[in-house]
């Protein structure tokens, strides 16, 4: 029986049972269903059947009226202030997650510092280190002298206080699982206190015209802790993402009410903290003066820039009854597809072989340009032939065999240029000016043929 005033809540997907139970229903985790006390939100409406509790009229307003763009708080960081969408916009409220260690603090404190030099009040709350602890992280990141405000605390009660009192362009909370407010019951980190924490956080960034930028944790499966409400209440959540065993750092926008959701930020870890990398291309590329077999150049979109990454294959005799496939940094899916495609439109057989597939730089590829770079890659591992060193890759290739067309091709091909390619391997294109020698294809058959006799 459950207690009078007592709610049971999921802590993993925020789901409420009015008994307590091993396993959620709505998420299927295990042992993650917690008692909390059952209260009524902050500003909630009690029931009324009077007049004036019925209220006022709302105004309506058409589409024709003229909103002038928002301004932007540049803080200095331009991959961070790229995948913000240009910028960090007064009043908005950003939720930054990431794997543990994956550089979020480091990340923040390095847009503080940079904002603070810059003439913009910076105040910076931690929850989780002593600010000891941050002065030492600065001084490795030679922020030492930037004159950002540090507290480490983690009562809201106290920190909305502050902030209300005081004028600070962005503030920012590490993190959010640590506050705790004495209104509720529950303990911090619970889905009540995260859930309230994050909307008084949210209801001063646009009262008081401060940017909030708050940390979120992840769970075992990358996605931010807590209810999935908070991601609603926020302007913007990005992710920071990094494979273990490689330096880099990406900076990707999952939700973004004020720029682009495609964007991404690359950085390199380093002893000094994070490195911008401007250049993401030359980064993803080997360095190898031959292309080995199985390897391709895929020119790519992510957001508004074009990069350049190899996509590596390797097709090897199945040494047990059921062949593997493995894919690191693309759609497993996709790889499947593929390889459907060249098992039936162009003679391959893949049933007795291992498939590997890798994305090199610890990138991750999601628009489906990249599949005749896979195929190319494929096919240049089963037949041992290379392709040339000078060759980018891009198109989309369909169930009937036809390579399709993809979107800005000219970007691509400039992108590829100004790196040294001076050929291409794509469909047919209506680019003008292409910068390169392209061989275009119509189907995947004929890219076999060309990438088996070494035609381009």
């Amino acid at each position: 029986m459950a207690r009078d005033g007592a709610i049971y809540v999921c802590q993993s997907c925020g789901a409420v049972h009015g008994k307590w139970s091993g396993q959620c229903g709505a998420c299927g985790q295990w042992n993650s269903i917690v008692e909390e006390s059952r209260a009524a939100p902050p500003g909630a409406m009690k029931p009324s059947t009077s007049a004036a509790a019925r209220g006022r009229g709302v105004q309506f307003e058409g589409l024709q009226s003229e909103t002038p763009e928002p301004p932007r708080i540049i803080t200095g960081v331009t991959e961070f202030d790229r995948v913000c969408g240009g910028g960090v916009v007064p009043g908005s409220a950003i939720l930054l997650s990431g794997d543990p260690g994956v550089g979020k603090s480091t990340l923040l404190l390095d847009v503080a510092g940079r904002a603070a030099l810059s003439g913009r009040r910076v105040a910076y709350i931690s929850g989780e280190e002593a600010v000891e602890q941050i002065r030492a992280r600065a001084r490795r990141m030679g922020l030492e002298k930037a004159p950002v405000e540090l507290a480490s605390a983690t009562a809201l009660r106290d920190i909305l206080g502050t902030l209300k009192r005081e004028k600070f362009d962005i503030v920012i909370v590490d993190s959010i699982q640590t506050l705790w407010s004495d209104a509720h019951e529950a303990g911090p980190g619970s889905v009540t206190q995260v859930r309230a924490c994050a909307g008084e956080m949210v209801r001063l960034a646009k009262s008081q015209g401060v940017a909030v930028v708050l940390v979120g944790h992840v769970t075992k499966d990358g996605q931010v802790a807590g209810p999935r409400v908070v991601e609603h209440m926020v302007d913007a959540v990005l992710s920071f993402e990094g494979e273990r065993g490689y330096p880099f750092r990406i900076l990707r926008a999952g939700k973004n009410r004020f720029g682009a959701t495609d964007e991404i930020g690359v950085f390199e870890m380093g002893d000094a903290g994070l490195r911008e990398v401007a250049n993401p291309s030359a980064l993803f590329l080997g360095e190898g003066k031959d292309r080995a077999p199985g390897a391709a150049v895929f020119a790519g979109i992510e957001g508004s820039r074009p990069v350049l990454v190899e996509m590596q294959a390797l097709v090897s005799k199945s040494a047990y009854g059921t062949p593997r496939r493995a894919v690191v940094g693309w759609d497993t899916g996709r790889l499947a597809m593929v390889l459907a495609v060249l098992e039936a439109r162009c003679g391959f057989g893949f049933g007795d072989q291992d498939v590997y597939l890798n994305v090199a730089g610890g990138l991750r590829i999601n628009e489906p340009a990249a599949d005749l770079a896979a195929a190319a890659a494929l096919i240049s591992s089963a037949t041992d032939t290379p392709l040339p060193q000078g060759c980018v890759v891009f198109g989309e290739i369909s169930l009937s065999g036809e390579v399709r067309a993809v979107g800005r091709a000219e970007a691509r091909l400039r992108e590829a240029q100004k790196l040294g390619f001076d050929q291409a391997l794509t469909p047919p294109l209506t680019v003008k000016d292409k910068g390169v020698k392209v061989t275009a294809v119509n189907r995947l058959t004929e890219a076999v043929e060309r990438i088996s006799q070494n035609r381009y």
